[in-house]
């Protein structure tokens, strides 16, 4: 071998190496299957239809908390959103639509649940075993079945001795009669806030029952003209701008969440003037401002919670739950609250939600286990011991100040890549190694420590020990740049052959 021979294999390693790479983008460029080559996939949905949590959740004044140009898809924008802040419906209505574009219902089996999943290291498959249909092999497994979609309901004493209708926000039932009825609330978060000024007018009275007062700014919701929707459609750099713009100042509070709290402080005063321009009596503004740091909770928006609340048909009630009664609920003051129904607006099984899915890795170890142990999930997305497993919405990827769907397109990106790395080198899979997983993992619950969610007050964000595993400590734009590229270094890649 000549002495340039070393030297001239480097390069051509360096050179198919850069080949490999500028091929995984080109396929990786979209973030769908189908953009990136993969005809041969599906997706099973336990319901009827798609939609998650936009199709469940149908309560009166369903909507999305975050503004509309925001909340849609980069690749499949939306100008004309009839308002500010989209209602439950319209969101539902987008993305059917955009599984009607993107030919995806062929890929799409309904009423399929899966009840769980087995990873075969000799094959380096994964046996996906679905309710009523024999169970199958997949190469890779993505599960995007989410956090919000297990209805919570409040473990109070008792609860089964109601003689009235009792329903979770999430569940609602439309068939029954709201008019001339007495009804309980219990809970006072997201859900809550829209659907009592919407059911208040209609009933005979209304009593909230509040544990903790939240932090609510107001909406900044109006209907957008008709005008406003075509020059948004005609002009698509306006649209971005726009979109940019609204991206920008959701990125700002995050610099009071994880950077210095602090400054959040200075957000406070307004939303106390707001409450005192609100509401007038000092006792009820007094049962409604918060005893914690602005943020710790997540930041509630609304235009007329507060007007809802001075009804005279509605009553805000702070005495704590003893015990649900065959007729209505008892604080522990001793009073009893008559009531017809009870409506339970009180969130979901965010850190459970993996509990009736038995997904078994390489070693034996359950997924639901594996995330129990707070050993981390690597970028949120992977789990060491889980080849070619990939979460939507894993650990440690939640927001509290801007929108899910910029998360999910990274993540979806990042997924991507690895199945596409798997193919094209011809693994038997990939899987994160323990190392990485725990760098990623201890560096992410420091920066936690830092943060607003870490300042005191109890939030479904923490659980029962005050360990966070729910929310994104950092700027977003810092997960775009983190799952941007695969690092291949930081898995192990089992050739094909070397399966075991």
């Amino acid at each position: 071998m000549t002495p340039d021979g070393p030297r001239r294999q480097r390069r051509q390693a360096g050179s198919q190496h850069r080949h490999h790479r500028r091929r995984l983008r080109r396929a990786c460029h979209g973030l769908l299957p189908k953009q990136a080559g993969i005809e041969s996939f599906s997706i099973f949905e336990k319901a009827q239809d798609v939609g998650g949590v936009w199709r469940e959740n149908t309560y009166p004044g369903a909507a999305c908390d975050v503004p509309s140009h925001l909340y849609c898809f980069s690749f499949e924008p939306k100008p004309d959103w009839s308002r500010a802040f989209s209602p439950q419906q319209e969101i539902w209505e987008y993305l059917r639509h955009c599984v009607a574009k993107y030919d995806l219902g062929r890929h799409i089996q309904f009423h399929k649940k899966v009840s769980g999943a087995e990873f075969d290291a000799r094959s380096g498959t994964w046996t996906v075993c679905i309710e009523g249909a024999a169970p199958l092999r997949a190469r890779a497994l993505v599960l995007g079945n989410g956090a919000l979609h297990v209805p919570s309901y409040p473990d109070i004493p008792g609860r089964e001795s109601f003689e009235g209708r009792m329903f979770h926000s999430a569940e609602w039932d439309h068939g029954f009669v709201l008019a001339g009825k007495r009804l309980a609330v219990i809970g006072t978060g997201a859900s809550a806030i829209q659907f009592v000024p919407e059911i208040a007018p209609q009933v005979e009275k209304l009593q909230v029952f509040q544990r903790t007062a939240p932090w609510i700014a107001p909406k900044a919701d109006h209907a957008i003209s008709p005008g406003r929707q075509r020059r948004l459609r005609r002009f698509r750099p306006l649209h971005w701008l726009h979109r940019a713009r609204l991206y920008w100042t959701a990125e700002l509070l995050a610099v009071g969440f994880v950077v210095s709290p602090r400054l959040l402080e200075l957000l406070e005063r307004p939303l106390r003037r707001y409450l005192a321009h609100q509401v007038r009596d000092r006792d009820l503004r007094a049962k409604l401002t918060p005893g914690y740091t602005l943020g710790c909770k997540r930041i509630l928006l609304s235009n007329d919670y507060y007007a809802a609340l001075q009804r005279p048909n509605v009553e805000l009630v702070t005495a704590a739950i003893e015990r649900i009664t065959p007729k209505g609920i008892q604080t522990r003051d001793g009073v009893e609250h008559p009531a017809d129904a009870i409506i339970c607006g009180t969130g979901f099984m965010v850190g459970d939600y993996l509990t009736n899915l038995r997904v078994v890795g390489r070693d034996g170890r359950s997924l639901d286990q594996a995330v129990q142990a707070r050993a981390g999930a690597y970028l949120g997305i992977t789990l060491h011991g889980f080849p070619n497993l990939y979460l939507m919405m894993g650990p440690n990827t939640g927001l509290g100040h801007n929108s899910m769907i910029f998360m999910i397109e990274a993540q979806a990106r990042h997924a991507l890549q690895a199945i596409e790395t798997v193919r094209q080198r011809k693994l038997a899979y990939l899987d994160v190694l323990e190392s990485a997983q725990a760098r990623f993992s201890a560096s992410l619950q420091r920066r936690m420590r830092r943060s607003v969610w870490s300042s005191g007050c109890h939030s479904w964000y923490l659980d029962a020990d005050g360990y966070n595993g729910t929310l994104w400590p950092y700027f977003t734009f810092q997960y775009w740049w983190r799952t941007r590229r695969l690092a291949l270094a930081d898995f192990e890649a089992v050739p094909a052959g070397d399966a075991r």
